[in-house]
């Protein structure tokens, strides 16, 4: 990741609780403001809106070359809203672009997407923070906040003040994650969800199915109704519990070395013939083999269902290559559009074949 990647996560992203979690990966003490981006505690609300949300969506029209006249029964007339620009090869008429428009950010000007009229941008404030405000009681802070695409991707992270220890030693954070975007990339999302405080990593609420979750389009008549909104997601208070028992019984899971090496061969089939695409799976195999064996994030837990698990999301979150996008940007939108629940609930749907499969383990 560049340096220019790590400025951005350290100026446009906030980290709060950071007393019981630690700093944040990409926290760099020499790309830290007078004003770091590091809470020891909750994030004051206020300053979300200030340091991040700040400004606001504006709706601009877009225009393309044109006679700047069109035919009509009447005959040509002067197309509406028509303009002229001077160029280096002399005046060029625009004329707007019927039945679309761009929003962009009304402090740089950036054009973060272009949509038809019928798209509602849902502005930061209303719809991240005061829409949690109303969603959650009094004694939940927000936990994380931060921007990407610049500017065009919000979230805002609701957390419980501390953390939460299962009998098996996982440490993890409950909490509500809402994010919308400017892009057209995100319907407006409020989801539950886990951080795992060993690794800093995004897990399913639920590990064993879908995680619940409230999606608005970005249209004109959208609306959240809260009452709705609160009995769907059920908030967070029951995701410590839910989370905690799912924990225990996985731990309680054991997993063979016979075991994980049928499930290293289900996870990751080995190319029969030479070449990259065989040097890619050697090499993902050798870094599971590695978090599985010697990593702290993953090996205290080595021999169970729940080690397994570790090991696929700890390797996709922090190890696996990026194409396309940051790695922050990457893993912020898998928690969101669902690709943390489909990972784990895969790795557990494929172990469980595994190991209610005796040819597999005798392969």
């Amino acid at each position: 990741m560049s340096k220019e990647t790590v400025k951005w996560l350290n100026e446009n992203t906030l980290i709060g609780f950071t007393d019981k979690r630690g700093t944040a990966w990409h926290y760099r003490a020499d790309l830290q403001s007078a004003e770091p981006n590091h809470y020891p505690g909750a994030i004051p609300v206020g300053d979300v809106s200030r340091r991040l949300f700040n400004w606001e969506p504006v709706e601009q029209p877009i225009y393309v070359p044109s006679s700047g006249m069109e035919w009509t029964p009447n005959g040509h007339v002067p197309i509406p809203g028509s303009v002229e620009a001077i160029t280096d090869t002399g005046v060029l008429k625009l004329a707007p672009l019927p039945d679309r428009k761009a929003i962009q950010r009304s402090d740089t000007g950036h054009t973060m997407g272009i949509f038809t009229d019928s798209y509602q941008p849902h502005e930061y404030n209303e719809w991240l923070i005061n829409t949690i405000a109303t969603l959650l009681d009094d004694d939940l802070s927000i936990g994380s906040a931060g921007l990407l695409r610049n500017g065009a991707v919000a979230w805002v992270s609701v957390e419980v003040p501390d953390n939460v220890t299962t009998p098996e030693g996982v440490q993890f954070r409950p909490h509500l994650f809402g994010a919308t975007s400017f892009d057209g990339s995100l319907a407006t999302t409020f989801k539950r969800a886990v951080t795992s405080i060993v690794c800093d990593n995004t897990m399913a609420a639920g590990l064993g199915e879908t995680g619940q979750q409230i999606k608005i389009k970005h249209s004109r008549h959208s609306k959240l109704r809260i009452g709705e909104a609160r009995e769907a997601l059920n908030i967070i208070y029951e995701v410590a519990d839910d989370f905690t028992a799912e924990v225990t019984a996985l731990c309680r899971t054991s997993v063979s070395d016979a075991e994980w090496s049928a499930f290293l061969d289900a996870h990751v089939p080995m190319p029969d013939e030479p070449g990259r695409s065989r040097t890619l799976a050697e090499n993902k195999r050798d870094t599971l083999a590695r978090l599985w064996n010697h990593d702290n994030r993953v090996a205290p837990w080595k021999g169970t269902a729940w080690g397994v698990v570790q090991a696929v999301n700890t390797y996709t979150h922090h190890e696996q290559t990026v194409r396309g996008a940051v790695r922050a940007e990457r893993n912020m939108l898998r928690a969101v559009t669902g690709g943390v629940d489909e990972l784990d609930q895969t790795t557990l749907h494929t172990l469980a074949t595994v190991q209610s499969d005796p040819k597999l383990l005798a392969a």
